[in-house]
């Protein structure tokens, strides 16, 4: 163009070139902070896909378009590998009518695991299932009936009790304890058939979140250690990590901080 002297306006007429295009300067450079928040990000939370990553950028003030956020997340191949699942059983689905109101059904399961030493233990899942909030993780060696209507005891003292409590047929949930506990405290106890977990889906759904981003992601030198990680990941789990629902903060920040939830936990109960 500057050699057979030609302006720019001509030189795109001839060639058919839009000046704007001619014009354009790529802007992906502006990217790299972006960028390196996003590996940031993926790199404290392992187990989290793009979309979550973009809720965290947004909450950072970063927003942009999550198609840009996708762009970026496969440019840094950072996706996130499926692990396989193991064969469940088939069978007609029978699902329970999902709860309208807080504490009008819990679900509970037990998850194990390993310390670095080998030595096996197991949590103790409690979830609300109106709520998806998780009441209770505990973890222990040993989780016997006694223990967990001890457990189920303190979430009520701060919560109200529940009309009925979902749970798949273990021993330690069919024992002497848990029967007396729900006939002294009119608890409905509904066991779901056996090797039907989807029946106890909501529970379920949570052990596995918190396999896939805690327990596969920590060595647990101790017990100690073990309660302490899966603690903070429990507040974390609540406060932080970004949900496919919103129930769980409009419960947290409208009841249990006004310290309202125990009334409504009543209500429920004394209703049904």
């Amino acid at each position: 163009m500057t050699d057979h002297g030609f302006s720019e306006r001509r030189a795109c007429r001839l060639i058919g070139v839009n000046r704007s295009a001619w014009q354009y300067e790529p802007l992906r450079g502006k990217d790299d902070a972006v960028r390196e928040r996003i590996r940031e990000i993926a790199s404290e939370r392992r187990r989290f896909g793009y979309r979550r990553l973009a809720i965290l950028l947004r909450r950072e003030g970063k927003g942009m378009n999550l198609k840009k956020v996708y762009r970026l997340y496969r440019e840094e191949r950072l996706t996130v590998r499926k692990r396989g699942g193991r064969k469940r059983a088939l069978g007609a689905r029978a699902p329970m009518a999902i709860p309208q109101k807080l504490n009008q059904r819990w679900s509970l399961d037990f998850v194990s695991d390993a310390l670095a030493c080998g030595r096996r233990f197991r949590v103790l899942n409690v979830i609300d299932v109106y709520s998806r909030e998780c009441l209770a993780c505990i973890v222990d060696t040993s989780l016997s009936g006694r223990r967990v209507v001890r457990e189920l005891s303190a979430i009520a003292e701060r919560r109200g009790l529940p009309c009925m409590v979902v749970s798949d047929n273990g021993t330690e949930l069919t024992s002497h304890a848990v029967l007396t506990w729900c006939q002294d405290t009119g608890v409905e106890w509904h066991y779901i058939a056996p090797g039907k977990p989807q029946q106890n889906g909501f529970v379920e759904s949570f052990n596995g979140r918190l396999r896939d981003e805690c327990l596969n992601e920590h060595l647990f030198p101790s017990l100690a250690a073990a309660r302490r990680i899966i603690d903070a990941w429990r507040t974390d789990y609540k406060t932080v990590r970004p949900h496919s629902w919103t129930c769980l903060g409009k419960v947290e920040s409208s009841l249990e901080v006004k310290g309202e939830l125990n009334d409504e936990a009543a209500t429920v109960h004394e209703g049904v």
